[in-house]
C-alpha cells in the first residue's frame, strides 16, 4: 500500500513541474478558441486530482480474481500497443488522421479481441466521424495526409 502512495505521490511531482513548464506557453499564433495551453494544463488537473484520491485514498487497491496477471503475454500485448502508438504518432502527418487511425486501430482493436470484419467497419466509421467531428464541428483541424486531394 505504502508503495502504491508513493508511487502516486511522485506522479503527482511530475504532474506538477510539467504544470509548471506548461504554464507561461504562449503561442504566436492560436487556431483553438481556448488557447494551446488549455488542453495539457486541464489534462494535468484531472491527472492530479485522481493521483490525490490515489495517495489519501483509505484503503489499497487488492487485485481480485478477475483481474488479468502481469504476465509474459500481458506484457507482450502492451508493448504491442505502445509500438502502434508510436507507429501512429509518426504516420500521422504524412497519411493524415484518418488513414493512421484506420491503419493502427484495426491491429490495436484485433490485438485485444475485436473481430476482423466488425473491427474494420467501425474503426473505419470512428476515423471518419472523429476527423468531422474536430475539424469541421470543433474546428480544429486535423491533417489528411494522402486523402488531401478529396477536399474540394
Amino acid at each position: 500500500m505504502i508503495v502504491q502512495r508513493l508511487f502516486a505521490l511522485l506522479l503527482l511531482l511530475v504532474c506538477a513541474g510539467l504544470a509548471i513548464m506548461a504554464w507561461p506557453y504562449q503561442a504566436p499564433f492560436s487556431y483553438e478558441p481556448v488557447g494551446p495551453r488549455a488542453y495539457p494544463l486541464l489534462m494535468l488537473g484531472l491527472m492530479s486530482l485522481a493521483l490525490l484520491y490515489l495517495v489519501f485514498r483509505p484503503t489499497p487497491i487488492v487485485h481480485s480474481e478477475e483481474e488479468p496477471p502481469l504476465d509474459r503475454p500481458t506484457l507482450k500485448k502492451i508493448a504491442i500497443c505502445i509500438g502502434l502508438l508510436l507507429v501512429f504518432a509518426g504516420l500521422f502527418e504524412p497519411l493524415g488522421f484518418i488513414l493512421s487511425s484506420v491503419l493502427i486501430g484495426i491491429p490495436m482493436a484485433l490485438l485485444y479481441g475485436g473481430r476482423a470484419v466488425p473491427s474494420v467497419i467501425i474503426i473505419t466509421l470512428m476515423s471518419i466521424g472523429l476527423y468531422v467531428l474536430f475539424d469541421k464541428v470543433m474546428d480544429v483541424p486535423l491533417p489528411l495526409g494522402l486523402l488531401s486531394v478529396l477536399e474540394n
